[in-house]
């Protein structure tokens, strides 16, 4: 995997699981690298699709659907195809994506689990894996703090790393919503992602459009599009 790719492809697997909020409408997951606390609403599911372009010429895209059970509505369960490529190589990969919620940012600070693993399908081989603590902390109604931190995979010269990150995310009005997050994984890469997600009439469907970067040995500037739908 190359190195612009690699430093940050971890991060996005993390947080890849749309989730819903009902005072703030849809923000955290998606595209976003930091996730929230909160699962999908029981009985509903939806699905993401996004696509990552890296300069110089860099990818990453995902299509993943996710579903929460009535009968288990602190269980989120996904399954995401994801595509990475560069100048010379690119593969695809595919794995399971589960969220528990373990307390729910209604009852004043949120708490859960993210867990995935993705296998590369040329080689057979496990590229990615994660076990992260996943925070919310509502301030006030348009405002909430989400923070990450856990162990992450990723097959290469340091493959097991810890992995942290933090976002603020606002309700700006007019159906659209502002994240500024901070993410890195340590030893390794450090980044941060700012961006804007239009959900029309707060609906089923989001928007989104971020712009981010990566310091390393040489910055990594990436920008970022996506379409969520909830059915």
């Amino acid at each position: 995997m190359h190195k612009c790719v690699a430093g940050i492809v971890a991060g996005f697997l993390l947080a890849s699981s749309l989730l819903f909020s009902p005072s703030m409408g849809q923000a955290a997951g998606g595209a976003h690298i930091v996730d929230d606390s909160e699962v999908e609403t029981p009985g509903g599911c939806h699905l993401e699709m996004w696509v990552t372009r890296f300069i110089p010429g860099d990818g990453y895209a995902n299509f993943e659907p996710a579903c929460t059970p009535v009968k288990v509505p602190w269980l989120e369960i996904a399954v995401a195809y994801q595509h990475y490529w560069d100048q010379i190589i690119g593969a695809p990969l595919l794995g399971p994506q589960i969220k528990i919620n373990l307390q729910s940012d209604t009852e004043g600070v949120g708490v859960g689990l993210g867990f995935n693993a993705a296998v590369n399908l040329e080689t057979g081989s496990v590229n990615l894996g994660s076990i992260i603590g996943l925070v919310t902390i509502p301030i006030g109604k348009n405002l909430r703090i989400n923070i990450n931190g856990g162990w992450s995979y990723l097959a290469g010269d340091q493959p097991n790393a810890f992995f942290w990150g933090g976002q603020a995310e606002v309700d700006i009005g007019g159906d659209i919503s502002l994240m500024l997050e901070a993410f890195g994984r340590h030893p390794g890469t450090i980044g941060n992602q700012m961006g804007l997600r239009y959900t029309p009439n707060n609906g089923r469907y989001d928007f989104d459009l971020l712009v981010g970067t990566t310091f390393d040995d040489t910055n990594t500037l990436f920008a970022t599009i996506g379409v969520t739908i909830r059915f």
